[in-house]
This record gives C-alpha cells, structure tokens and sequence, in this order.
C-alpha cells in the first residue's frame, strides 16, 4: 500500500537498521510504499520518478519477514506501478543486493549508462558508495 506520513519515521529507521541510505526519502515519499501487519512495517519499496526513467530504491524487508518472498512482491508492484506511469527503464544501485535483482532480470549496467536525470540523484552523487553496481530493467524496450 501506498506509504502514508505516518510511515516516514518507521521506514527511515528500518533503512538505517540494514544501512540503506534514508537521508532524502522523505523529498521522494510519495512514491514509496510499504508492507505492514498488526506489529508494525515489515517492508518498504520507493522510486524516484525522473522522466521516462526511474531509480528504484529502500527496497528493504525486516529481519522478521525475510524469506517470505516479501521483497519480491514489493519490487513486482514498484515495476507495475512504474509501467503505469509510462516509465521505460528501472534503474538501482546495490552493494549487497546483485543476486536478488539478478533473479528479477535487472542487468547490471555501467552506471553512465543510466539518463543524466538518475545520475544526478542523491544516490548516485553522495549517498551510495562509488563502488555500488548500478543494475537497470527495461520495462519497455522503446524506451529509455
């Protein structure tokens, strides 16, 4: 579900805990969404919409919800709702993530390959390492 103001705090902590970058996702939240149950968030996924390009970010699960797939379904609805917006090409940076995005048919790419718009990004400027591999999936091959 779509992550609401509430969700701001709860989803910076749960980035910081498993040391994703948090310090401008709330100039970005109103593409982010999150998983939750009675006992809090379980889970959050964002974009950065830029043009007919994206940069996919937070994807981010709780220790206690791993290994449920959760991960998963967050990605599939960030590349649904993406589609909807007529986004051509979902970019990323990970250190750690490679495998789980390789399985979700993201390539990793050269990270001047990606638009001027997601190069100057936060991310891709400060907030992740240079040394983060840059991955992108076509949503539609005419695109970007």
């Amino acid at each position: 579900m779509a992550a609401s103001e509430a969700d701001l705090g709860p989803v910076q902590a749960l980035l910081d805990a498993n040391g994703l970058p948090s310090a401008d996702v709330a100039d970005h939240f109103a593409h982010f969404i999150v998983a939750r149950d009675d006992e809090g968030l379980l889970g959050v996924a964002g974009m950065e919409v830029h043009g007919n390009a994206a940069l996919l970010r937070s994807v981010c699960v709780a220790e206690a919800a791993r290994g449920t797939g959760l991960g998963g379904r967050l990605c599939d609805e960030m590349e649904r709702r993406a589609a909807a917006r007529g986004i051509g090409a979902l970019y990323l940076l990970t250190t750690t993530a490679q495998a789980f995005f390789d399985a979700r048919h993201f390539d990793v790419v050269d990270r001047a390959e990606a638009p001027e718009a997601i190069r100057s990004t936060a991310e891709f400027r400060s907030l992740c390492p240079s040394t983060a591999m840059c991955m992108r999936k076509r949503l539609d091959p005419r695109q970007t």
